[in-house]
């Protein structure tokens, strides 16, 4: 898949935490604050099934089995548009100009279509002076794109961090692998990077803060709700000040559909739960269920990336995926739990099982999370290892849950496996144990 970034890398994590954001919800902007913006977004992406190489039939097809194979029903209702939409050549006076061969009726005549089959849509753009792969972006042309977009029907925009011109370039860098060097404990110093932000330094003061400033305020400038996700890479402490912005903000560098890639999302976002929450999300990037990982990885990422209330973006052809990944995707159990809208808190990791507990590794990341839901304790047991490993669940390890006996159903299954005062699974290589631990029995 492409990297949004110049140089396409594994990304890790810093173990530095980060502050939350000091503006509360009630001091958030509109467009932090539309409905749909609350819970993590779910819905399909045009990039990893074809990147640069798309034209309008291809979204209708991409919708058409989003509806025909239970996707929609299911809650996913976003069809987005990625990068190479447009004309390369420049802007048409003063405007980024659709490219007609590919969507002949325009992005509009699209939109149309889209929403005629109850689905929303999204586009693409970047806060630099090109996108990621060299077309008209929206830097310093913020306010005449999003009155475009909305005059067209858009509903979400996801907003790169590719081309950033010198006069926009930050004073300092944050410790995250995208931007210096991070150590083997997942820390930075200045003398390995002597750009590393001062201790205490507020982000909001940033120019990468002031560039995604200028889309956000104007897109609330329009008439209808467009949801905003900053592609930023987990670059200038976004953790810190992304939900005075946006619904969603790129973690990490973009995922690779290997088991590597996904373990050091899972590794990095791990010591970013603090930051989740309603109206502002860690985005792990799309998903890679179809994209040739194992039955067992499917599973591990599908679950993880729900459990860490990321937006679920799906990454590949609809059409031709097999009906085992459809039904990992709409896994009832999994998706209530990331769209709850009573706890808007993610699932934390509890244990991390191979290592000591904090331990930063992105090849060996924390393998037992839990989290409060409206159904009741979603439990996760990773196998990070390449051999079978039997896993334990204590109830008294989790935080919401005590001693005792509860009512526990596999979420993979859906079996109820009884009363029980504790859960123990023998998890194959690379796969996760999943429980939903309710009512005390």
């Amino acid at each position: 898949m492409r990297s949004c970034t110049p140089n396409h890398r594994s990304w890790a994590n810093s173990l530095t935490a980060t502050a939350l954001a000091a503006a509360s919800l009630s001091q958030a902007y509109v467009m932090s604050k539309g409905q749909a913006s609350k819970l993590p977004t779910l819905g399909w992406n045009s990039w990893n099934a074809y990147h640069c190489d798309i034209n309008a039939n291809q979204f209708l097809e991409a919708a058409q089995a989003i509806v025909d194979r239970g996707l929609r029903d299911a809650g996913y209702n976003y069809v987005n548009i990625d990068d190479c939409w447009a004309v390369k050549s420049g802007r048409v006076d003063g405007h980024i100009a659709v490219n007609k061969d590919k969507f002949p009726d325009g992005i509009d005549g699209l939109a149309k279509k889209i929403h005629d089959m109850k689905l929303k849509i999204g586009i693409y753009s970047t806060a630099g002076t090109e996108t990621c792969a060299g077309y008209p972006a929206s830097l310093e042309h913020e306010d005449i794109d999003a009155a475009d977009w909305a005059s067209w029907g858009i509903d979400y925009l996801k907003y790169d961090n590719c081309n950033v011109p010198s006069n926009w370039q930050d004073q300092y860098v944050a410790c995250d692998p995208a931007s210096t060097h991070v150590g083997t404990n997942g820390t930075c110093n200045s003398k390995d990077e002597p750009r590393l932000a001062p201790s205490g330094y507020d982000w909001r003061k940033s120019k990468s803060y002031e560039r995604f400033t200028r889309m956000r305020d104007a897109l609330a400038k329009q008439k209808r709700e467009i949801v905003y996700s900053m592609c930023i890479w987990g670059t200038a402490d976004v953790f810190s000040w992304g939900k005075d912005l946006a619904a969603s903000w790129r973690m990490s560098g973009d995922i690779d559909s290997n088991w590597n890639s996904i373990k050091s999302i899972i590794n990095q976002n791990s010591f970013k739960m603090h930051s989740t929450n309603f109206y502002g999300h860690n985005d792990a990037d799309m998903l890679e269920v179809g994209n040739g990982i194992s039955p067992a990885e499917t599973r591990t990422h599908f679950a993880l990336w729900a459990a860490m209330k990321s937006p679920l973006l799906i990454g590949s052809n609809v059409k031709n995926m097999t009906q085992a990944d459809v039904d990992v995707l709409k896994n009832k159990y999994l998706l209530a739990f990331n769209q709850d809208d009573k706890y808007g808190e993610p699932a934390q990791p509890y244990k991390w099982g191979i290592n000591p507990q904090w331990t930063y590794d992105p090849a060996n990341p924390a393998e037992f999370w839990a989290g409060p839901s409206k159904n009741g304790h979603l439990v996760l047991m990773m196998n990070v290892k390449d051999d079978k490993v039997t896993k334990t669940a204590t109830w008294s390890e989790i935080q919401g849950l005590h001693g005792g006996k509860y009512q526990v159903t596999d979420v993979w299954t859906g079996k109820d496996l009884g009363c029980l005062g504790s859960y123990s699974a023998d998890v194959d290589a690379h796969d996760t144990a999943a429980i939903l631990v309710a009512k005390r029995c």
